[in-house]
């Protein structure tokens, strides 16, 4: 029976329109598996030779053990907002007198197989024999290795019961700053506690057995709560959900275009899809604390821009590229209302603007590492709107593939498509290389000064760029709407 249901799913993946349309896409995400899986060995073979230079007086498994509540709460944290239950379409299999604890053990025994399990396994199985190779005890490695093995899987099935939680996303995040902070400011060793509980299972590889009683009770409460939901009415039934009200009344000083923006806050806000723009908004404000306390980054002036462009304009390179594909649902009602359509667009137009500005003004503390940020940062705001914003809202009008904005934002490539890939080049490198040149061949005040003026001018030429855009959107409308009809 396991076998017929691996014959099925591989059948379903292979046939799918999915994988037919996105080829390039796959082989894309295959090349950076396979990179991930590169960076993971390197560092599993050499991650102890790297640690004894950088601390010869310590012991490199020691140092590993310390921060293994770091690296376990941060996969964690992964999983949460990337990793999905591999559900097989088991509709079709209710009404077969199927057994269906065999549907739900395939389920979370297929799960066990995930590339998220497999990825950590590229660092702790060539690190272990590395550990075996220089003198440490093969039974202390192996079951220090057994318990890495059994916490993966571990954390695959705790995530499946905590994954609806925004509680338990707040909890885990709290856990992870929490324990930075105080092992920054030196409150409390947490590294130094937890690890010396690792240290213990290496000393006794019988403590690691502990860890499969965890993985059993973890086991069996997602096979309870899968297995009270293989019902045929279960599946087929539509839960209502009541969406709450929210006071958008500040929107309406904005016009007539305020219907518009009020639909698009409210879809951020209730659909799984789009609240992932909250996320990159998140990332794209917190991006420059990677670089700017970064010393090796500091007299990399050219590469300001790039961080500028990314942290003023993360809401409005995210929710733009997918313009008009967020209404795909329902643009065929959209298109057959009395509005006119320039206003449609100059709402998506006005809420990236409003993003752009209000990403900056809380970037504003950047200005602790350097007052060239500050301006950098300025220059990439204006050239955001008077330029990136045109620019993807012009390649929106070549969007011809549906989103389903209930499915989850993680590895969900659906309404991705070439204009996806190619505008990142006119968005990021363009305005980097620019910069770059002019910084290199002139000065740094001068190459800011030109991504403003390029910003100015293209707000400046706003209704004209707006109108020329309009046109390609109202000469693109019916063959948007034949496209968003099709099921991807």
């Amino acid at each position: 029976m396991i076998l017929h249901f691996l014959k099925l799913e591989w059948k379903q993946y292979f046939r799918s329109s999915y994988w037919q349309k996105s080829m390039v896409l796959n082989i894309l995400l295959g090349f950076f598996a396979l990179y991930v899986i590169a960076m993971f060995l390197i560092v599993g073979f050499q991650g102890y030779f790297i640690l004894k230079k950088q601390f010869p007086t310590q012991d490199p498994l020691k140092i590993v053990n310390s921060f293994l509540l770091f690296a376990i709460v941060g996969d964690l944290l992964f999983r949460y907002l990337m990793q999905k239950l591999p559900v097989m379409n088991i509709k079709p299999l209710l009404i077969l007198p199927i057994n269906k604890s065999k549907l739900v053990h395939f389920v979370l025994g297929k799960s066990a197989l995930s590339f998220f399990n497999i990825m950590s396994l590229f660092f702790y199985i060539p690190f272990s024999m590395v550990l075996i190779k220089e003198g440490y005890s093969t039974k202390g490695v192996l079951g220090w290795l057994f318990l890495m093995i059994v916490l993966i899987q571990c954390a695959n099935f705790l995530n499946f019961l905590i994954n609806k939680s925004k509680s338990a996303f707040a909890v885990l995040t709290a856990i992870l700053v929490g324990g930075f902070l105080a092992q920054r400011f030196e409150v409390f060793n947490v590294a130094s506690t937890v690890g010396q509980a690792f240290d213990a299972v290496y000393q006794n590889p019988l403590y690691a057995f502990f860890s499969v009683i965890l993985l059993m009770v973890l086991y069996r409460l997602n096979y309870v709560q899968l297995r009270n939901q293989v019902f045929l009415d279960e599946a087929v039934s539509q839960k209502v959900k009541i969406a709450n009200a929210t006071d958008l009344s500040w929107a309406d000083k904005l016009g007539d275009m305020s219907p518009f923006i009020k639909n698009d806050l409210r879809l951020i806000m209730r659909n799984k899809r789009t609240k992932s723009s909250f996320f990159i908004l998140i990332i794209g404000l917190l991006y420059g604390l990677i670089f700017y306390p970064n010393p090796a980054y500091a007299n990399m002036e050219f590469f300001y821009a790039f961080i500028g462009i990314f942290s003023t304009g993360a809401f409005l390179i995210n929710f733009g590229q997918f313009i008009p594909a967020w209404d795909s649902g329902y643009y065929k009602l959209l298109m057959s209302q009395n509005f006119k359509y320039g206003r449609y667009l100059e709402s998506k137009f006005t809420l990236m603007s409003i993003s752009v500005i209000i990403l900056f003004a809380l970037g504003i503390p950047y200005v602790y590492f350097g007052w060239k940020i500050l301006v950098v940062h300025f220059a990439a705001m204006v050239y955001n709107i008077g330029v990136n914003a045109h620019i993807i809202m012009y390649g929106g009008s070549f969007n011809r593939k549906k989103i389903n904005l209930d499915q989850k934002a993680a590895f969900n490539y659906q309404g991705t498509g070439a204009v996806q890939w190619l505008i990142g080049i006119p968005l990021m490198a363009l305005p980097m290389g620019l910069f770059a040149l002019i910084n290199y061949l002139m000065n740094f005040e001068i190459a800011a000064a030109v991504l403003a003026l390029l910003g100015f001018a293209g707000i400046g030429l706003h209704k004209k760029t707006m109108r020329l855009i309009t046109q390609k959107y109202q000469a693109s409308k019916y063959s948007m709407i034949h496209s968003f009809d099709q099921e991807n």
